[in-house]
């Protein structure tokens, strides 16, 4: 019959699994391969800048709580941030 374990047995474990962690070598991480980068084989979609900001604009308004009265200031923001993120994609 196995042993019923204990709270201490549990976090003694944890705490091997984690120092075994924290040992490796960062040669011996798994270099797992990133899901933002579109793979090579599928087409690269390109959406126009001024839908970018419309999509942006509306984050911006729904993270407010949708209150009315800053559309512009929204699609200003927007705007700042999709072209400054295009412009460091660009000098990258």
């Amino acid at each position: 019959m196995a042993e019923k374990r204990t709270k201490a047995d549990k976090q003694e474990r944890q705490t091997e699994q984690l120092e075994k962690r924290v040992e490796r070598h960062p040669d011996e991480i798994e270099k797992k391969p990133s899901t933002l980068a579109p793979k090579s084989d599928e087409p690269t979609v390109l959406i126009p800048i001024d839908q970018q900001i419309q999509q942006r604009a509306y984050e911006l308004y729904e993270r407010r709580g949708r209150t009315d009265g800053h559309d512009l200031d929204d699609w200003f923001q927007g705007e700042r941030e999709i072209k400054g993120a295009t412009a460091n994609a660009a000098v990258a």
